[in-house]
């Protein structure tokens, strides 16, 4: 056996701590249910995302496209012309 010490903040170990306890267990056995997961699978048991709530691959998408629409795509002086333009208005 080995011990592992982690910081974190008190509302986040709370909050933590509630959800556990709802499924029958404290907080260290949660977090060793955790890790043999990730011991296990070799992965993440969850998806990881930004703090936006993307994947970083949504994100990394999503900036690759900003990127070009500023580089490549049309500029309107106003929201009146944009949507003009868009339902095909002169």
């Amino acid at each position: 056996m080995t011990t592992i010490q982690i910081r974190i903040d008190e509302k986040t170990k709370r909050k933590a701590k509630k959800v556990f306890n709802k499924m029958g267990l404290d907080v260290s056995s949660g977090i060793k249910l955790y890790l043999t997961r990730v011991a296990q699978d070799e992965v993440m048991p969850f998806v990881i995302r930004t703090e936006n709530g993307y994947t970083h691959e949504q994100e990394r998408q999503l900036v690759r496209e900003v990127t070009y629409a500023e580089k490549h795509g049309k500029r309107y002086a106003t929201a009146r012309e944009a949507f003009d333009d868009i339902l095909g208005k002169e």
